[in-house]
């Protein structure tokens, strides 16, 4: 048998509706590398789910849908298959990895671009298991365009606001938060919602505030002036996602 002969029977292996070995291999190793360069850009943003977890995401969704197809083949003798069997579960399932990736504590909620993430490259796995590989590739592309470049441009335009936490840790118990409000209004930030955390035990604070700023902030200068408010020991800001 000849090299030609040998990519055609791979070939006609990869792209047959039957599930085969060799098709089932590649498509595995293909779920593998698209759900790799998604969780390779979510753990540069410092997320917990990375490489490993969207290639096992990925591969999961696309041995489920395997296992639909493959199934009524061999004991029912539907050539087609039924993938909406066992691959329907997948969608209810990714729910609860979704969920785990979501972190919210004292009305900071981060994770959710990570979990839409993991929504996405599980549907990819299924489209995979089907066999729509272009479209599989066009849409990892897709999703590295939304992850990497989209949120750029929303800053660049301006458009809407940006949502941050602002954590405070005061020495006393704070009563009234209307200075807070002030300063912040001073540098273009508005106060939508806030959260307190009373220790009267040892006299302090812990202060959230959710604020929307619809332009660049220097939170330097404007932690200096929160800090000025009450006697405060720590103040961080970060993103809610």
């Amino acid at each position: 048998m000849d090299i030609a002969s040998v990519w055609d029977a791979i070939y006609m292996s990869v792209n047959s509706i039957e599930v085969n070995t060799v098709g089932s291999i590649y498509k595995l190793v293909l779920s593998l590398l698209l759900g790799a360069v998604i969780g390779y850009e979510r753990k540069r943003k410092g997320q917990t789910a990375g490489v490993r977890t969207f290639s096992l995401i990925a591969m999961g969704a696309t041995l489920a849908m395997l296992l639909s197809i493959y199934v009524p083949q061999e004991y029912m003798g539907l050539k087609n298959g039924d993938p909406g069997r066992i691959a329907a579960q997948v969608v209810t399932g990714i729910g609860f990895l979704g969920a785990g990736a979501i972190i919210q504590m004292k009305g900071s909620v981060r994770g959710l671009t990570t979990a839409a993430g993991i929504w996405m490259v599980a549907a990819l796995g299924m489209a995979i298991g089907v066999g729509l590989y272009v479209l599989s590739i066009v849409a990892t592309l897709l999703i590295l365009f939304i992850l990497l470049y989209l949120e750029r441009i929303e800053r660049k335009l301006s458009i809407g606001s940006e949502a941050r936490i602002i954590r405070a840790t005061i020495s006393d118990i704070v009563e009234d938060i209307a200075p807070y409000r002030t300063e912040l209004r001073r540098h273009h930030v508005s106060l939508t919602n806030f959260y307190l955390d009373y220790d009267y035990t040892a006299g302090s604070t812990r202060l959230s505030m959710v604020v929307l700023a619809k332009e660049p902030v220097d939170y330097i200068k404007l932690f200096k002036q929160l800090h000025d408010i009450y006697p405060t020991t720590s103040l961080t800001v970060a993103t809610q996602l």
